[in-house]
């Protein structure tokens, strides 16, 4: 799995909407947009490939605030409220993992490749868009995440 801090020219179209919607509603060139920032109607044609994770600092955890329906198919479970290690045990290792700690320090990140959690063979790669999100424009505090998948025979959920 690649992961790199910019978007490839080739990335999803759903991928791209919700970057440059992200980059739009930032309050200023040099803060981050909250969550207050965010009208999930401006994206509806992408809700059910999005979800959001609220961040525990103390100690370091990971929390599924939101869900879209995408991913409930793709992983069989609503996940919603669930701590991330708790649903997914290994998580701390895998090496996505750094790309959740480099959010937390306002870093926007990509990755694609075979997917790092269960997802049935029907599914064989997943690109991942993660996006800080800051109340008071700084301190990160919720990321927004989307992610689309690629079935076995090419085509994507």
């Amino acid at each position: 799995m690649v992961a790199s801090a910019g978007l490839p020219r080739d990335c999803d179209a759903r991928v791209r909407r919700v970057f440059e919607y992200w980059r739009a509603i930032r309050p200023a060139e040099d803060r981050l947009p909250g969550r207050q920032h965010l009208d999930p109607g401006d994206l509806a044609e992408v809700l059910r490939w999005l979800w959001l994770v609220d961040v525990q600092r103390e100690p370091l955890r990971f929390r599924y605030r939101l869900i879209g329906t995408g991913h409930r198919e793709v992983l069989g479970v609503d996940l919603t409220g669930k701590w991330i290690d708790d649903a997914f045990a290994h998580f701390p290792r895998m090496p996505g993992y750094a790309d959740f700690v480099a959010a937390l320090g306002g870093e926007v990140r990509h990755r694609r490749g075979a997917p790092e959690i269960p997802v049935g063979e029907k599914y064989v790669a997943r690109e991942r868009l993660l996006l800080p999100l800051a109340r008071d424009g700084a301190t990160v505090d919720m990321l927004l995440g989307v992610s689309v998948y690629t079935r076995a025979d090419g085509t994507v959920a």
